[in-house]
């Protein structure tokens, strides 16, 4: 059973404007600005001397959630050539690396050109499509080589993407030869080595182990290159999980922040050291309000049939889990004195598979009233098969949006309407 949370007064406010002012039920997401405004001042004021923090923009590539985040971070991670567009329209600017595999020459022409500052290699095939690019622009352009290096079992997690076999960056026992191809290739400089070796990482014990073994083979990943005083980055990548059925039983940043600190201060020449995180960042400010259509009992097990569903908000599917549930009844006396029972919450798709929640406890539930799903700040619309059965798409509302307010005024609630599907 997860925990019981609380809605923000703004976030609360926001819905019942938001419903007064539409004439269907409800399934819209909210974005409580100001709490993600507070959770990036958070996490920079946390890290230790020498050591950065850059938003993957994947978690979510809202422009309110961007500029929000901005401010507070010291860069953008990139993963295509969309999200260039998108990190070059950034209220603040900030430097930005592009990663990820299967890049286009398009996207590597477009990066250059726009000013990327490195980019994460993945493949020594990479490494000679890279080099054409920076050599027909007469430019010299800064490298990382991800690295996919051998992993202790004991520091996985359930979504891996190094230490063992994965489309992701440069087997450990191939890197002398990538390190050998870059330092060939004349428009090409090695600055550093990336690792993103998993994600959902729940203990930050656990992480620091693993930071802690990248720390150990730098000296040995540096001492590969023809010049190792020009290579100082170690980007660690991100990974740090969200706690979605105990809200209160975060990862510890602050303690693995400090942990970093201390053992970065022991080495002779420490690495510059990066982490590019998404959902720690962003999950936490977003919550997603849908309406009970319907209620139903079939073979014994109850049934909240609610607008919207798995098309808009994969999360739960995609990780696996029950996702907490807020009732917000529309008569709150008649739901405190009506039956507590287990009731799973489902969309409106045609498939079994359309499911946000299993046998949640709620009191007096009925048609009208309004469930939030929160922590749906990150991975949740974004990552969503919105066009599937061409249901119209979500509204998105950005609560606290003051990019456009006058100095002095309140924040404003704005609105983005998506695009509607091409039926």
């Amino acid at each position: 059973m997860a925990e019981s949370i609380t809605l923000p007064e703004r976030v609360l406010a926001a819905i019942a404007l938001h419903r007064q002012a539409s004439g269907d039920p409800m399934a819209a997401f909210f974005y409580d600005l100001p709490a993600l405004d507070a959770q990036g001042r958070a996490m920079q004021a946390a890290l230790p001397p020498g050591v950065e923090l850059y938003y993957a923009i994947k978690a979510n590539s809202e422009a309110a959630i961007i500029d929000t985040l901005a401010p507070h971070v010291d860069g953008l991670e990139l993963s295509s050539g969309g999200e260039i567009a998108r990190a070059c329209a950034c209220a603040t600017p900030r430097p930005w690396v592009l990663s990820g595999p299967g890049k286009l020459d398009a996207d590597m022409y477009d990066a250059m050109t726009r000013g990327v500052e490195a980019f994460h290699v993945e493949s020594l095939g990479e490494v000679a499509r890279l080099q054409a690019v920076a050599a027909s622009l007469e430019r010299v352009q800064p490298v990382l080589l991800r690295i996919n290096p051998a992993l202790p079992e004991d520091l996985s997690s359930r979504l891996r993407m190094a230490g063992t076999a994965t489309p992701f960056g440069i087997d450990e026992a191939q890197l002398a030869d990538a390190v050998r191809a870059v330092d060939d290739a004349a428009n090409l400089r090695l600055v550093g080595f990336h690792v993103h070796a998993m994600s959902h990482q729940a203990c930050e014990r656990r992480h620091q182990r693993l930071l802690d073994a990248y720390l150990a083979r730098w000296p040995r990943w540096r001492g590969l290159a023809r010049h190792p005083e020009a290579v100082t980055q170690l980007n660690v990548g991100g990974g740090i999980g969200v706690n979605y059925l105990r809200p209160s039983e975060q990862f510890d940043w602050a303690g693995l922040c400090e942990a970093l600190g201390q053992r970065l201060a022991t080495m002779r020449e420490p690495p510059r050291v990066r982490f590019e995180i998404g959902r720690f960042l962003a999950a936490f400010c977003g919550y997603y309000a849908i309406e009970v259509l319907d209620t139903k009992v079939s073979h014994g097990e109850g049934f909240l049939v609610c607008r919207g569903g798995t098309h808009q908000f994969r999360l739960p599917a995609a990780q696996g889990h029950d996702h907490p549930i807020i009732h917000l009844p529309r008569d709150p006396e008649r739901a405190r004195a009506g039956e507590r029972r287990p009731w799973t919450v489902v969309g409106q798709l045609c498939t079994p598979k359309d499911v946000l929640s299993r046998r949640q406890a709620l009191s007096g539930v009925a048609v009208g009233d309004l469930l939030v799903l929160p922590l749906a700040g990150a991975y949740g619309y974004n990552i969503s098969h919105a066009d599937f059965l061409c249901h119209p798409r979500p509204e998105q509302v950005f609560v606290g949006d003051s990019r456009n307010t006058r100095e002095g005024s309140e924040p404003e609630t704005r609105r983005r309407r998506p695009a509607e599907p091409v039926r």
